[in-house]
């Protein structure tokens, strides 16, 4: 980078990182855009695309002393077996771009390896000849060369990852998951990586609890901050699921499918009980609601205050919100590891599974066969501690509603922990309470992730929702509804829980 500087005349504010997840080792540099006269920073076009990489060259090689004949003649001769985009393949696409390439002859250069190379290729299904010695690439060889070698790029990364766990890799249980995926992996996070050369996508090697090893790309590096190495998740599609919003829009239309914000209003006024106790506020958010799904044609408003609701809306509307969910989801199922789970007294990931009445998809082999071990040692735990018992054919039979047990017994703990290191109260919010405050931060428990949420005097915890991800500093108010925040994310009036 000295060297950089002397080139372009300035200081340079500078970051670099090396990479190891590819075949080939390369650096990643990040440079501030100005210069050390706080000027816009200007480089070369030809600079960036070559002249680095030719400082480079030349301090190696005043390093290491310049490169033989013969190493750069072995450089080649690696690349004529690799299944993966290689400088030989550059050279054959540039030759190809006249038409067929004529390899007939003895053309000297590096003509025998651009023949083996185009017989591997033949192998491949990506050359062929027309006549001997006239050679013609498949039109996607470039993209199926670099996909090629990503993949290979993958496998390494999950043989590593196993390795680090102290188990031999089985590539016969190795699945891999594209962007476009519609399956949903869940299991224990082994290792992520960058899955292109902007780091703008990441790829997460998961040990699954089928027993398998899985690779899952494109993801959105925000949906994985804070989420550790080790943390147990599931990887998917967003699931389309209507909003309670919805439908009571739906309740309202009535069977002439027209929803009208005067009876909407009514209702609310006469109900006993109005979330937030403001009726005219809760009608407005659903009128919100209706504006957005007009806005992307899913619904017509008719006249000001009136819409009329196609009978599928629910479906149509919980399609609009999964279209917008652009990547794949990680929803993190606990951030614990299993030996932690075993003793927390909160509801683990390992307690909803032992209390499922749905089919497990847990097979008793690789990190599967972990979590049936560790299954056997909570019900141990629990009942140790007398939230479950054993009954005379030896099932573990559980207390009444112990998940909200659990969990409220570790919120209670928590909550007067950070209470006495706040220097503020805790405070349980009842359904159908509004609450406004700054939310404070992000809480990692064993029942799940909570935020908290404080104003002068008091907090509260409460379940965490990916919708308010970057408003931590900022004022937030919402609706306690069955366990759940309805937030309300728009401007406040006032403070106070």
């Amino acid at each position: 980078m000295m060297q950089m500087e002397a080139d372009l005349g300035t200081k340079l504010d500078w970051v670099a990182v090396n990479h190891f997840n590819t075949g080939h080792p390369h650096v990643h540099i990040v440079i501030h855009g100005h210069d050390d006269h706080g000027e816009d920073l200007v480089i070369a076009s030809d600079y960036i695309t070559q002249g680095v990489r030719e400082r480079a060259t030349e301090l190696v090689t005043l390093e290491l002393g310049p490169e033989t004949v013969l190493e750069q003649r072995r450089k080649l001769e690696n690349m004529v077996g690799q299944d993966r985009f290689t400088r030989i393949d550059r050279q054959l696409l540039a030759l190809a771009e006249d038409g067929p390439i004529d390899m007939r002859g003895d053309q000297g250069g590096d003509h025998v390896l651009r023949q083996r190379r185009l017989a591997k290729l033949e192998r491949m299904g990506l050359a062929s000849q027309a006549e001997p010695g006239v050679w013609t690439l498949a039109p996607e060889t470039e993209k199926m060369l670099r996909d090629l070698g990503e993949r290979g790029d993958i496998i390494r990364a999950m043989n590593r990852a196993m390795h680090e766990q102290g188990r031999a890799p089985d590539p016969g249980l190795f699945v891999f998951h594209g962007p476009a995926s519609r399956d949903t992996v869940e299991g224990r996070i082994l290792d992520r990586h960058l899955s292109d050369e902007l780091g703008e996508k990441i790829g997460v090697v998961i040990d699954g609890v089928d027993g398998r090893t899985h690779h899952v790309a494109g993801i959105d590096p925000v949906s994985l901050e804070g989420v550790r190495n080790g943390s147990i998740v599931a990887v998917g599609p967003e699931v389309a699921v209507p909003r309670p919003a919805d439908r009571e829009i739906v309740s309202v239309a009535g069977r002439d499918g027209v929803y009208r914000e005067d009876t909407h209003l009514a209702n609310a006024r006469s109900m006993p009980r109005i979330p937030g106790g403001d009726a005219d506020a809760y009608v407005a958010s659903h009128v919100r609601r209706l504006e957005a799904l007009r806005r992307a044609g899913i619904i017509e408003r008719i006249e000001d205050g009136r819409w009329q609701i196609p009978g599928d809306y629910l479906e149509r509307a919980a399609a609009y919100d999964m279209s917008r969910a652009k990547q794949m989801s990680v929803r993190v199922l606990s951030s614990l590891d299993l030996e932690a789970q075993i003793t927390a007294d909160g509801a683990t990931w390992l307690d909803r599974g032992l209390m499922s009445r749905g089919r497990s998809n847990v097979v008793d082999a690789g990190f599967g066969y972990e979590v049936t071990e560790a299954r056997k040692q909570r019900q141990d735990v629990l009942v140790e501690r007398g939230d479950a018992w054993r009954d005379r054919e030896g099932h573990v039979r559980y207390r009444k509603s112990l998940l909200a047990a659990l969990e409220r017994r570790e919120l209670d703990r928590i909550g007067q922990e950070l209470g006495a290191s706040r220097g503020t109260s805790y405070r349980v919010m009842a359904d159908g309470e509004r609450m406004c405050g700054t939310l404070k931060e992000k809480v990692r428990l064993a029942s799940g992730t909570y935020a908290l949420v404080e104003n002068t005097h008091e907090f509260v915890l409460v379940p965490w929702k990916p919708v308010i991800e970057n408003r931590i500093g900022q004022e937030i108010a919402g609706i306690m509804r069955a366990g759940a925040m309805d937030w309300q994310l728009g401007r406040q009036r006032g403070l106070g829980l």
